[in-house]
């Protein structure tokens, strides 16, 4: 359909098909879309918008009889504006065609007769692309008025010149304009909103931060439960569900930058995108009949290049089959099969990363509906408790949940000092100090550091000094003025907790602790974080100021200051003969440890026979941590305004867990149906504690269920919900010589860029057996800037690309369990990361890319923003190959280099951008 040659589109239809409401500037008076109606039964059109300013996004209440749209005629420079657009256009001008997101753009509703028109937005920002919900009382839309509030930030007001649809973002409303909500919270544009045709979901396009890309995602009406439908990394926006509500119609670039077509893709994202155009140029906007058997669309498939609505006939059968029925229909979300499919990944993912379970810290009560969920799919799998007298899944362990250093029974005297000191304030018991009432002589101990050897390679503050039923009062860290490579080695003696092992083996009877004035945070309190040891230090540890000590000095005529001056060229020994005679301290201390309970829930695939006499039942084990942060208490980043904020764990690790779910059900279901296959079990292990210190593997460890000399291998997924560039990394290779063999052989179907890293000892589950003797096997897809932050959420994730590798890595799994031949195992060094969390103190922001072992040096996935490392200009694909003094060659030259660098002091870090060097300057921050 054509309007005298000017552009039409966006047109959408009236209840019952009889009508279509368009946008089109056919008006000679007004250069701007207007809003038109066109009868299938007459053949007329009328204009049904004010004439006035700029009109967009038309849309039909579900009676017929009213509609909404976007408009600026009370905008009262509209009339002005209009006659500069024709001005310029009749100066023979031309200028690209771009929205410009007018400001005084708001949503009214009238009746086709433009009577009753009610103003229903009127925030400052553009409020347009509205549509009603299928009973009429609501309306959903866009608006940028965001871009209006205080608070911006500098990079957002930076924004706000250039881009106002970066701040576009969906909102809900009454019918009536009233209780107007936002839904998202993302950055870039969030627009183009419609309900399904239940009115239980909204459909809409996301744009990145860039602009440059946008994918279709669903939500619930209430904004939670969001999914991404497609991830084609291109421009796909414009969705429209079918009115059966078994798919949705869009438009996307993936064929080139300005050649637009037209899609087709399950609610659910289960499928592949079909395409159904085929031209090159612009196919958009397209929108369903209301009895689905017509699809309209805008295209500038015209002589003259101009935008037009086109009809065309709508076969719903044949879009069913292209999309293959058994993937859209609603009972997916229910049941599961034995297929690995996205709809169950991300069903499992929405459900564990949803703010209804709070994080998951173990111990909560969030973990516990996530432990509920994961042995009702378990079930619902066929699979069977590990532990078949019981008939439970759960396998319970303690751990220290925490402490609580008790109000009114913590108290800190000197006999030299009459003040009277303030818990907190003055000193503060560190959490794995133990409880009760003691009192000694005071002996200052320098660091406090013993480090086996002569000197010059050892170090022994506790020579020659007598501290039998004495306190060692003690610096915390070790000397400031030492080399970069001896800071290193000493660091790795350094915690509070080793230091208070040290003195007690030395004779102590307490242990204090101060910050110097050379250290970073001079003369502040050390922090109380638990550790999850269930054991106390044996003695009292307690942190005093800084003030409180050069009080206790003073009167020996020495200063803190001039003490650790002494010390900070490497002297142990400076300090000796200050066992500051006479002072007597008498500690009162009272912490109440929180017992928390963990529960791992492992279940089993039996294998198909009895073992041949005189050999052990062998299993498989595959393994993933489903708890996380929490509100990130004491373990998240920290960041300032992310404080008390969930931390879903989408990829870190819910992907893991959804994983490890959809291959249980694979492998089940393979069992039925080929029970031969199965010479070895298969035991799946959902581990509780993991982001504590690896507690609920560690405990399963040492006192496990099976023996676990009948474990053969085990392989761990954490952190393989993002997929990017068909990378995937494989850890611990190094621990059997047969891994790179296999991986080979299932890669050739499975077709990823596998990257292989050998070393066994990681950071997460499988660490916990591999010294065990069991060769293991980890997946990984790498680390991102969401990673401990609130942002890591469900739609972050590639689905497509976690499918992949639930498959893949359950043909492995299967392999393993129809083998009779038994993995070997090598046994490889551990390499000495050094330092200790108390030691690790300087934090540059970097992002390494743990996928790059074949890079000589350190790889960058990202800088955290405003870190050192952004401020000192580096990005997302550079390679540090120098920090201060050390070269760069793996991510442990790396950790060493961090430990030795000194807080708020520039050093050199050297880069491989683009093979070109750069030498830039850095200055770490305390972490």
């Amino acid at each position: 359909m054509t309007f005298e040659g000017k552009r039409s589109g966006e047109g959408y239809f009236n209840p019952n098909g009889s009508k279509l409401i368009f946008q089109s500037e056919r008006d000679p008076q007004n250069p701007f879309y207007q809003i038109y109606s066109l009868s299938f039964l007459t053949g007329e059109t009328q204009r049904v918008s004010p004439g006035i300013g700029k009109t967009t996004c038309a849309f039909f209440h579900p009676s017929g009889k009213r509609i909404l749209f976007g408009s600026t005629h009370l905008d009262p420079e509209a009339v002005k504006k209009q006659k500069e657009e024709l001005d310029f256009r009749s100066s023979g001008k031309k200028k690209r065609y771009s929205w410009d997101y007018d400001e005084n753009m708001d949503i009214f509703a009238s009746s086709l007769s433009e009577s009753n028109r009610i103003r229903l937005t009127d925030a400052r920002g553009y409020d347009a692309e509205a549509g009603y919900s299928p009973d009429g009382l609501k309306i959903v839309f866009c608006s940028t008025r965001g871009a209006y509030q205080d608070g911006l930030s500098a990079e957002e007001l930076e924004i706000r010149e250039i881009d106002l649809s970066y701040f576009g973002e969906i909102y809900i409303m009454n019918s009536d304009g009233s209780d107007q909500k936002r839904l998202t919270f993302s950055p870039g544009y969030d627009g183009g909103p419609f309900f399904s045709p239940d009115g239980t979901q909204i459909v809409w396009r996301r744009f990145d931060k860039s602009g440059a890309r946008a994918e279709i995602y669903t939500m619930n009406c209430d904004g939670t439960n969001v999914k991404q439908i497609t991830d084609l990394g291109m421009m796909s926006w414009a969705p429209f569900y079918h009115p059966t509500g078994k798919y949705i119609v869009f438009s996307s670039n993936k064929y080139g930058f300005e050649n637009f077509e037209l899609f087709l893709v399950d609610t659910l994202g289960a499928s592949s995108p079909i395409r159904i155009t085929e031209r090159e140029g612009f196919d958009g906007l397209p929108v369903f009949s209301p009895n689905g058997q017509q699809l309209c669309w805008t295209s500038n498939a015209t002589a003259d290049n101009s935008s037009q609505i086109f009809l065309a006939n709508w076969n719903h059968e044949a879009a069913l089959s292209a999309l293959g029925e058994k993937t859209v229909t609603k009972e997916v979300l229910i049941d599961q099969t034995g297929d690995i499919s996205i709809a169950d990944l991300t069903r499992h993912v929405s459900y564990l990363a949803s703010d209804e379970l709070e994080g998951r810290q173990t111990g909560s009560e969030g973990i516990r509906k996530a432990a509920d969920y994961i042995k009702k799919s378990l079930r619902n799998s066929g699979l069977l408790p590990l532990n078949q007298q019981s008939g439970s899944f759960e396998f319970e362990f303690e751990f220290t949940g925490g402490f609580e250093i008790e109000d009114g029974k913590n108290a800190l005297s000197f006999n030299g000092l009459n003040i009277d000191l303030q818990l907190h304030l003055d000193f503060v018991p560190l959490s794995f100090s133990a409880s009760g009432l003691s009192e000694g002589e005071v002996v200052f101990a320098g660091y406090g550091l013993s480090k086996p050897g002569n000197l010059g390679i050892g170090y022994d503050s506790y020579k020659d000094l007598d501290l039998k039923d004495k306190f060692a009062l003690v610096l915390r860290f070790v000397p400031e003025d030492v080399s970069q490579e001896r800071r290193l080695e000493l660091n790795r003696y350094s915690g509070l907790r080793y230091k208070a092992i040290i003195a007690k083996q030395n004779g102590a009877k307490g242990l204090l602790v101060v910050t110097g004035p050379n250290s970073p945070g001079a003369g502040t309190l050390a922090k109380t974080g638990f550790d999850t040891s269930l054991a106390d230090a044996g003695i009292p540890v307690i942190s005093i100021s800084g003030s409180v000590a050069n009080q206790l000095l003073a009167p020996f005529g020495k200063s803190l200051k001039e003490l650790q001056t002494s010390l900070d060229a490497e002297n142990p020994h400076a300090s000796h003969g200050m066992e500051l005679q006479g002072l007597q301290v008498k500690s009162q201390v009272a912490i109440q440890r929180k017992i928390g309970r963990g529960k791992n829930i492992l279940a089993v695939i039996l294998p198909s026979g009895i073992p041949a006499e005189g050999k052990t039942m062998e299993y498989v084990m595959l393994g993933a941590h489903y708890d996380h942060l929490g509100r990130g208490e004491g373990i998240g980043m920290g960041i300032k305004g992310e404080e008390n904020e969930i931390h879903n764990g989408a990829d870190d690790n819910a992907s893991g867990v959804a994983a490890l779910l959809e291959i249980a059900g694979s492998l089940a279901e393979r069992r039925k149906s080929h029970p031969e296959e199965f010479k070895r079990g298969v035991v799946f292990g959902f581990w509780s504690g993991e982001e504590l210190g690896l507690i609920g593997s560690s405990r399963f460890v040492a006192n496990p269920t099976i023996p676990l000399e009948e474990v053969v291998a085990y392989l761990n997924f954490d952190m393989v919900g993002r997929l990017r560039n068909n990378k995937l990394t494989l850890q611990g290779t190094g621990s059997s010589g047969d891994w790179d063999k296999l991986i080979e052989r299932r890669n050739i179907l499975a077709g990823f860029d596998i990257t292989l890293q050998k070393d066994p000892y990681l950071p997460t589950d499988s660490t916990s057996f591999y010294p065990k003797g069991i060769p293991i096997l980890a997946w990984f897809t790498g680390s991102h800037k969401q990673y401990h932050r609130p942002g890591d959420d469900t739609e972050t994730l590639n689905f497509e690309g976690l499918k992949r590798i639930s498959d893949f890595a359950s043909s492995i799994a299967l392999d393993l369990a129809k083998s009779s031949k038994r993995p070997s195992y090598l046994k490889v060094s551990k390499k000495d990361l050094g330092g200790s969390r108390d030691a690790i103190r300087i934090f540059l922001g970097t992002i390494p890319d743990y996928a790059s072992e074949e890079v000589s040096g350190v790889l960058l996935s990202g800088v955290r923003e405003g870190g050192p490392a952004d401020l000192a200009g580096l990005k997302s694909g550079d390679v540090i190959i120098q920090l201060g003094e050390s070269k760069i060659t793996t991510i442990y030259d790396y950790t060493f280099a961090l430990d030795a660098l000194k807080v708020n002091q520039p050093t050199t870090i050297v880069i491989l951008r683009n093979k070109e060097k750069l030498e830039l300057s850095i200055t770490p921050l305390a972490r």
